[in-house]
């Protein structure tokens, strides 16, 4: 199917989709208190698989019996790639911390998609990507008065694969909906790794996960209903609408709404710069958004 194209509302719809992934790392804090972090990833995919097979029912959807490749791919990408390894690494790194680290994800995105798809960014659109990220690797290398975070920790290069794994696949399922509906780009995929994910999470149940405890059980519920399912209703419509690597500049928002969450939520605290940059990741998204796309 062909896409008409929609700047504006691509941009609203993508910015659903990131305020919904925005809360997915307080949330993971919360969902640690009680599972594991791999058991989280795989569990979320299967309820939220479960879901994708109601929806393509009701919908009179053909089931992924045979998946293709790039289903495959996606499907490793974002129900087990980004969800297992921001999970590992929110073990050890404060959520604020992490979805700074996350603000590597536009460029990652621009990236991918000037390698496998007809998008090709100019000039100007790649300076204010680079300016975007600098800014937010700037804001969490110097993040308390100017001391340097301590990068030796594992957790960090957890999040740096886990971008990796989301721009990846952000930019296959983007491709996917070339030819069917956002909503039903994330519905085979989830359902194309449902066998997978079940195996995994039946590997990794524990008995302790049967204790019913409120705030981390609804913790994982919103991983698997908004973060691995309805985020991505939005998300993948707002790609098709307005271009993957314009759209994908929104993502650099991400950071201040996991922050934002993290203070609300995690009784996290936040200053001055913290807003200041805000203002200046707003202005390169704001540039990147005018800049040529080929």
């Amino acid at each position: 199917m062909s896409q008409v194209r929609n700047v504006p509302l691509g941009f609203a719809l993508g910015f659903v989709g990131i305020v919904i992934f925005g809360a997915t790392l307080p949330a993971t804090v919360f969902a640690l208190e009680v599972y594991g972090p791999l058991f989280i990833a795989s569990a979320r995919a299967v309820a939220a698989g479960l879901l994708a097979i109601c929806v393509l029912v009701v919908r009179g959807r053909a089931l992924p019996l045979r998946p293709d490749g790039r289903l495959l791919l996606a499907g490793a990408m974002v129900t087990f790639g980004f969800p297992a390894f921001s999970s590992l690494g929110m073990v050890s790194v404060p959520a604020s911390d992490g979805g700074v680290v996350l603000g590597i994800l536009p460029l990652a995105t621009a990236m991918f998609a000037a390698l496998l798809t007809a998008e090709k960014p100019g000039g100007a659109f790649w300076a204010w990507a680079v300016a975007g990220s600098v800014l937010v690797i700037w804001f969490v290398i110097g993040q308390d008065g100017g001391a340097a975070r301590d990068f030796s920790n594992p957790g960090y290069l957890w999040l740096l694969a886990s971008a990796v794994s989301a721009a990846l696949g952000y930019v296959v399922m983007a491709e996917l909906t070339k030819t069917m509906p956002g909503w039903e780009v994330i519905c085979r995929v989830l359902v194309a790794c449902l066998p997978f994910n079940i195996a995994i999470t039946a590997l990794l149940w524990q008995p302790d996960y049967a204790q019913f405890e409120l705030v981390p059980a609804l913790a994982l519920g919103y991983h698997a209903v908004f973060s691995m399912f309805l985020g991505f209703f939005a998300w993948n419509a707002g790609l098709a609408l307005g271009g993957i690597a314009r759209v994908g500049q929104i993502q650099l928002m991400q950071i201040f709404v996991t922050i934002g969450l993290s203070v609300w939520l995690l009784n996290e605290t936040v200053t001055l710069r913290t807003l200041l940059f805000a203002g200046a990741v707003a202005a390169t998204v704001w540039f990147g958004r005018r800049a040529r796309i080929g």
